[in-house]
């Protein structure tokens, strides 16, 4: 879907999420899936083991370990490009904060089935989850890299609590697993170029196969008490800030850690 600002803004807080087919265009696409090979190849080359027997994401692409100076300032300005920051500031329309990066792709090892989460569940209990999806939430902007199978998530569930199917399923009771399909589940197929916007603590699972890399950014609004969750070294350091264009995601970010 395409719309103005109101539109997606009420999309997402309707369903939770909405996808913009071929927003960017083969060149935007082509220069970002360089620099995050690069990163990739080099991530994988340090956590061989992890990454042959566990993984199937990585973080804080936008760090230091990985990444020469220039390469992370190129990544610092398609995160807060005009179009990016059109996207964000339509569902965070006061003060958006960036928090991180992450980068999804297909595990090798074949047990690891790709499986259904709230994001909240691996830092609350089960109580405090049922609060947390009715506060501000942090949300997710998915670039995918190659054509790849997507995500199924389950629309409005950002704003409700689990049914018992998807409660058994997301926390493997009464016999269910996790990587069971669920009833309430729909199937966002994506392609190098689109982007899908979600709610991190809606239902959802991404779904393994063909190419998978999808570069994730997310962003959270800077009245809620997420700065905590925000490595510092997934920041721009002060001395790149005068090379990005427009970095104002950055800045509030950096604002809310220098009063904690």
């Amino acid at each position: 879907m395409v719309g103005n600002k109101s539109q997606l803004n009420s999309s997402y807080n309707d369903v939770g999420y909405f996808v913009i087919r071929n927003y960017f265009n083969t060149s935007e696409i082509s220069s970002l899936r360089e620099v995050i090979l690069q990163f990739h190849q080099l991530w994988k080359k340090d956590n061989l083991k992890f990454y042959k027997e566990e993984a199937f994401n990585s973080s804080l692409i936008t760090g230091s370990e990985y990444l020469e100076p220039d390469d992370r300032v190129k990544l610092f300005n398609f995160i807060s490009s005009k179009k990016m920051m059109d996207i964000i500031e339509s569902v965070i329309p006061v003060n958006p904060a960036f928090m991180n990066t992450q980068l999804f792709f297909n595990p090798v090892n074949p047990r690891l089935k790709d499986f259904w989460h709230r994001d909240c569940q691996y830092d609350h209990d089960i109580e405090v989850q049922k609060k947390v999806i009715h506060d501000t939430q942090v949300v997710h902007l998915r670039v995918p890299l190659f054509d790849e199978l997507g995500i199924e998530l389950v629309p409005g569930s950002h704003k409700r609590w689990d049914n018992d199917e998807e409660f058994d399923v997301r926390q493997e009771e009464r016999g269910r697993v996790s990587s069971d399909n669920l009833s309430t589940g729909k199937e966002i197929k994506l392609a190098a170029g689109d982007l899908l916007v979600f709610s991190a603590d809606m239902i959802h699972r991404g779904l393994y196969g063909l190419d998978r890399l999808a570069f994730d950014i997310l962003v959270f609004d800077s009245s809620a008490d997420f700065v905590d969750y925000v490595d510092d070294d997934c920041l721009p350091e002060i001395s790149m800030l005068d090379k990005i264009d427009d970095a104002r995601l950055f800045l509030n970010t950096l604002h809310l850690k220098s009063k904690k």
